[in-house]
Order: structure tokens, then C-alpha cells, then sequence
């Protein structure tokens, strides 16, 4: 199974870094936990700290690419998750992103 930790701390706007400074382990820790076999609870400490579902932290099992891409004015916006869409929709809402 391919984890999208990287990718999700992407989309969220933070780097591995300040994600294992808000969980409160070292930097190091979280890479190797990331790049080895984690815990079920450290998965549930890093979704947690994402503010995520634990299962956005895994690659769809079906193709892994791009699900949709909604195009607004000049900027495309990949959704590959319920969650970017949620997303998505929470910046038109708050103004963030004009129609």
C-alpha cells in the first residue's frame, strides 16, 4: 500500500517538519516512520495532526492518479479525494477562491 503523508502535508500546506513539531517527535523520527512500516498509532497521531482520516493517508488502491479537476477562471485544482473537494469548497465559501 503507496502512503500519501508527503502529499497530504502538501495539500495542507506544511512540511514533514512542522508536522513532527506538532506532533511533538523529532523530525527524524516522523521520516522514518514515514519511509518504514508505521504503527497504526502513529498513523492515527500523524492523521490527527493533519487533521485527516486516517484512510487519506493511503493511495487509492484502483489507479493512484488524479480523480477529477475542476478549473476555475485560469487555475486548475486536482481532487483526488473527497476530502480536496471538501476543501475546495470550504476556500469558495470563505471567499479564498472567487468564482
Amino acid at each position: 500500500m503507496i502512503m500519501r503523508i508527503k502529499e497530504v502535508c502538501k495539500e495542507k500546506g506544511i512540511t514533514v517538519s512542522q508536522l513532527a513539531e506538532k506532533m511533538g517527535i523529532k523530525q527524524e523520527s516522523l521520516s522514518r516512520a514515514i519511509n518504514g512500516n508505521p504503527t497504526l498509532e502513529t498513523l492515527e497521531r500523524i492523521a490527527n495532526a493533519l487533521e485527516v482520516d486516517i484512510t487519506e493517508l493511503f493511495a487509492p488502491s484502483s489507479s493512484g492518479g488524479i480523480i477529477g479537476v475542476i478549473r476555475i477562471r485560469d487555475t486548475n485544482y486536482n481532487i483526488n479525494s473527497v476530502s480536496d473537494l471538501s476543501r475546495l469548497l470550504d476556500r469558495i465559501e470563505s471567499g479564498e477562491i472567487v468564482l
